[in-house]
């Protein structure tokens, strides 16, 4: 619980640090997986959303015109994967993940002087708390591949890097397309693979104001 007070923490003193701020609401819509471990994995449809804070780092004489920004973000995401392992005797195997994540972005526009383009990058570390997890499987299919998957214990804190790129579509509106990638350990007990998460999605923010 220290570490959960530490983690929300951290995304409040650095967002109230700026002497000015954007923020707003993000949502996304994605397919994740865990690599290394669930044969015949097949990834799991799921989404997210939170909220955001973002500060220019650049001098912003023009209005707008701030090409470089700090984002933290913090969100609830279901993760996770459904396999299908010899999936005619089994079943479909569910392992229903939802996590409290956060993400301290950079975020770069593509820019000529003044003149700030809509598209922009973003990348930035990655830290998640798993809040909440449902498993769904026959428990034929943990004895037979258990010594594979060495799936019993669950690590609650994970670390990873998020990236991506978007659009502003109006003033208040971004699209982006975004991956995320993990490296810390899911099975903690499974010492043949790294078994980390993965996502690809799609997603908006939208601004509750735009001061400047």
């Amino acid at each position: 619980m220290n570490k959960l007070n530490t983690f929300l923490a951290l995304f409040f003193v650095v967002s109230l640090s700026a002497q000015s701020l954007k923020y707003g609401i993000t949502g996304n819509f994605h397919k994740g997986s865990i690599a290394g471990v669930h044969d015949a994995s097949k990834g799991k449809y799921g989404g997210g959303i939170g909220a955001f804070a973002e500060f220019s780092l650049v001098e912003n004489d023009v209005f707008d015109s701030a090409w470089l920004y700090l984002v933290p973000q913090l969100e609830y995401s279901t993760q996770g994967e459904f396999a299908k392992a010899e999936e005619e005797k089994f079943g479909v195997q569910k392992f229903n993940q939802d996590y409290l994540a956060m993400q301290l972005y950079l975020k770069w526009f593509f820019h000529k002087g003044n003149m700030k383009r809509d598209v922009f990058l973003f990348a930035g570390p990655r830290i998640e708390y798993l809040v909440r997890e449902n498993r769904e499987v026959d428990p034929a299919y943990d004895v037979a591949y258990y010594n594979y998957n060495l799936d019993d214990e669950i690590s609650k804190f994970g670390y990873g890097v998020s990236l991506g790129a978007g659009m502003k579509v109006s003033q208040k509106l971004e699209a982006f397309l975004r991956f995320d990638r993990g490296f810390s350990k899911i099975y903690t007990n499974n010492d043949n693979r790294n078994t980390y998460n993965r996502l690809l999605a799609i997603g908006i923010n939208y601004y509750l104001n735009e001061n400047w």
